[in-house]
Order: C-alpha cells, then sequence, then structure tokens
C-alpha cells in the first residue's frame, strides 16, 4: 500500500486519480482549496466511495499549508501535482494569480519537500501550452481540419519550449523548477505535458475542458460557441488512460525522473472541433448548435502529442479511441444532468 497526496485533488482529473489509486488498496490524501466549480460535487462524491480518504483543505499559494502536509503525514510515496490555474485565458486577464497558483505553488511543494524527510515521487502535471504558438511548424489546411506538413506522429520532446501566455510562462516555469529540484535535490520528478483530457466528473467551460463543455452543452440543449474557424486540431485523451499513465510512470520511475513526457491521445486520438462536434451528433442524434467568434490569443492552430516515447520508456498507449470516449462521456453528462444546473 502507497500513500498518495494528491494536490487538486477534488478537481477533474485529481478526483478520478484519487478513486483509482483508493480502489487499489492506497492511502489517499486529497488536498484541495475547493475554488473551482464543481470540487464541491467531486468531494462528496469522492467521501462516498470506499477506501481510505483523508481530506485537507488548504492552498497551494499558502507554505504554511503545504508545510503542514509533510509534517503531518509521515511517509508520502508519491505525490500528483493537480492543484493549477488552467485556463489560458484568466491568466491573461489575471496574471499574477495565474503566476502564484502555478509557479509560486510549484515551488512551495518543492520547498515543502526539500526542507522534510519526506522524499515522496512527484508527477507534475504541466501543459501542450509551454511550446507557444508554434508559428516555425509547418501547417495545411484541409477541409475540416489543419494538419501538420512534416510531422506524421504530432509534437516530439524534442521540439523547443517556447512560452506564449502568461499560463505558458507559469506552467513553463513550474516545469524547470521540478526538473532542476530532481537535477539538485535528488527529488524524484516528472512532467506531464498533458494535451487535452476528457471525461467523468468535469465540469468544462469554455476555456478549459473544451471537449466535457460542447457535450454539456449538447445535453441541456445549449449553443456551442466555436473560437475560430473550427479546424483547429487537438489530440484527445481520456480520462482512464491518463491515470493509467500515473501509475505506469511511477513504477518505472529509475528510468522516467527527471524527464518530461507529451502525454495525449497522439495522432491516432486527434481531432479538429468540426469533427467532434460531427461525432457529437452521432452520439446524440441530433443537431448541435454552434455559433462562430473570432480567434482567442495564443490558439494552437494544431497540436498533436508524439506519445512515442512514453510507450518508450514506460509501455504506455492510449486505449480509448474517440467515438468510444465521447460516448462514454455523453452518457456520463446524461445520467447525471442534475450536476449540471447551474452551467
Amino acid at each position: 500500500m502507497n500513500k498518495v497526496l494528491i494536490t487538486g485533488g477534488a478537481g477533474f482529473i485529481g478526483c478520478n486519480a484519487a478513486k483509482r489509486f483508493l480502489e487499489r488498496g492506497d492511502e489517499v490524501i486529497v488536498f484541495d482549496n475547493l475554488s473551482r466549480k464543481g470540487t464541491d460535487k467531486n468531494l462528496n462524491w469522492l467521501k462516498k466511495q470506499n477506501g481510505h480518504l483523508i481530506f485537507v483543505k488548504g492552498d497551494i499559494r499558502s507554505r504554511n499549508s503545504v508545510n503542514a502536509l509533510f509534517k503531518n503525514f509521515g511517509k508520502i510515496d508519491l505525490v500528483l501535482h493537480m492543484a493549477a490555474q488552467v485556463a489560458v485565458t484568466t491568466s491573461v486577464v489575471s496574471p499574477r494569480e495565474d503566476f502564484e497558483i502555478n509557479a509560486l505553488g510549484t515551488l512551495n511543494l518543492l520547498e515543502a519537500i526539500r526542507v522534510s524527510k519526506v522524499r515522496p515521487v512527484i508527477i507534475n502535471a504541466s501543459t501542450n501550452k509551454v511550446y507557444g504558438g508554434m508559428e516555425s511548424i509547418k501547417v495545411k489546411e484541409g477541409q475540416k481540419r489543419y494538419q501538420y506538413k512534416q510531422l506524421p506522429y504530432g509534437i516530439s520532446e524534442r521540439e523547443s519550449i517556447s512560452f506564449c501566455s502568461p499560463y505558458g510562462c507559469s506552467k513553463g516555469a513550474a516545469e524547470q523548477y521540478i526538473l532542476d529540484y530532481s537535477k539538485i535535490y535528488g527529488i524524484k520528478t516528472v512532467n506531464f505535458r498533458q494535451s487535452c483530457i476528457y471525461g467523468p466528473r468535469q465540469f468544462g467551460v469554455e476555456d478549459q475542458g473544451w471537449a466535457a463543455h460542447f457535450i454539456i452543452a449538447s445535453v441541456l440543449k445549449k449553443k456551442i460557441t466555436i473560437y475560430g474557424d473550427g479546424k483547429q486540431v487537438r489530440d484527445i485523451l481520456y480520462i482512464d488512460d491518463l491515470i493509467d499513465a500515473f501509475i505506469k510512470v511511477y513504477r518505472n520511475i529509475n528510468k522516467t525522473n527527471g524527464k518530461s513526457y507529451n502525454i495525449g491521445g497522439g495522432k491516432y486520438n486527434s481531432v479538429s472541433l468540426l469533427e467532434f462536434i460531427d461525432l457529437l451528433e452521432d452520439s446524440s442524434n441530433k443537431k448541435v448548435k454552434s455559433k462562430f467568434r473570432d480567434w482567442r490569443p495564443a490558439d494552437q492552430r494544431i497540436y498533436i502529442s508524439d506519445i512515442r516515447l512514453a510507450k518508450k520508456d514506460f509501455d504506455w498507449t492510449p486505449k480509448v479511441g474517440v467515438k468510444k470516449g465521447i460516448n462514454l462521456l455523453f452518457k456520463w453528462i446524461k445520467e447525471n444532468k442534475d450536476l449540471f444546473n447551474d452551467f
């Protein structure tokens, strides 16, 4: 049995990960300030699961709160660092808050571990936004999607990082601290540059969690706003596959320590917004209402993760395809419409 700390553990990814680790028989500590919409609902759901769950209300920006985690709970084996400000648009409006949560919050976590005798493995949720706008990557336009001209597998970890928004800067800074604390202080760390994770218990909104947002709007018969032309492409990854990656990278930490991995659906699970709406209409058997608006700042025309390094280092590939994932999430949202009364 392991002791697992999940910062932001009442969020979408955090609560799903907590449930999986509880099912494995691990002790799970959830640390969250419950500021994000839906986290209270996720926490109530988590408390109904079987297993040893501890909830600590606290803010990643508070040094004292974070330090207390490593003073009060003894040996912690694994930290999933999910606590974050997660929207590019919010970072543009409130860059200081974005920095304090993402960069300073990560430093607080690393420092708390450094000054304690606890030496857990840290898996940090980073983002594909650390690659910036990737303006130098050649792209061609098709009827319903953009495509890379010369990258058949997508963007690899060899691509230069180039932060392009306050969000990209704060997450990029956090990622570099994660890597440096592995090199300098011997703390075992891994970064996941995640791309469009989706699944149950995701309260998606326009500027974050777009896949869930589209499905929620469809179920509630509300109009979807498409920013840009709808041909922009993302590789989407179902939540169960992400949690599989957490477990596998932890098991192989002697090989994965000090590395950053692109973690997404990969080229076989890439989809444009227009294609996603087509699949959603197939799932719902009804027309999806939509409207178009101007492009948003720093919105990449296409981003697909090259996930071959993850396959090589810890034998991970996604199992849930796009169509199956959309159907699963559509079914869950339809069965839990009451959770979205204030959508």
